[in-house]
């Protein structure tokens, strides 16, 4: 029984939800999200409140209805707040800079990395380059784009130098044991 599958969704007054056949749409103050339902679950929308249903008693019916109440829950979160992920370079001469919709990385290879941010997506620059912030409405799109982005220079154990999340935790293995 998926108890995160049971509890109904609030709708702020400011959001409005349109379900038509499989397709939910959810439009608030920062935008409008769209995305197809599971097969394996039933949506009932009232003035206020959004019910996802599960369609039969079996483990996956459980399962898609708790990952299909999140996935409108994250939803009606990004077109109200909207969704950020810091992040933040470690390594000497490592740095991000803005070029229009592109952010260009120094992360120690012979020419710097360029990456377009995708649709949806907002960039800001820290002061002196080694932390930025993604922004954007869409929690998939925006998690993708900074593991992504991560996968550029992933931490590496010994320094800890590489592009990493905020407040993630690097641990940190002991080098040469003899060097002097």
């Amino acid at each position: 029984m998926s108890r995160i599958g049971k509890k109904p969704i609030a709708i702020p007054k400011e959001v409005t939800v349109d379900l038509k056949g499989r397709s939910l749409s959810i439009k608030g103050p920062r935008g409008t999200l769209r995305r197809e339902l599971p097969p394996d679950v039933a949506v009932e929308v009232s003035a206020s409140v959004v019910q996802v249903v599960r369609q039969g008693e079996e483990r996956r019916f459980g399962a898609f209805q708790g990952m299909a109440r999140a996935l409108i829950q994250n939803m009606v979160k990004g077109v109200t707040e909207g969704f950020k992920k810091d992040m933040s370079i470690v390594g000497v001469g490592y740095r991000v800079s803005m070029q229009g919709r592109n952010l260009l990385f120094n992360l120690g290879f012979s020419g710097p990395v360029e990456f377009p941010l995708p649709e949806g997506v907002d960039a800001a620059v820290g002061e002196k380059g080694v932390t930025f912030t993604l922004k954007g409405i869409d929690c998939e799109k925006l998690g993708q784009t900074a593991a992504t982005v991560r996968g550029f220079r992933p931490p590496e154990p010994y320094k800890g130098k590489g592009i990493r999340y905020a407040n993630e935790v690097v641990r940190q293995k002991a080098g040469k044991a003899g060097a002097k």
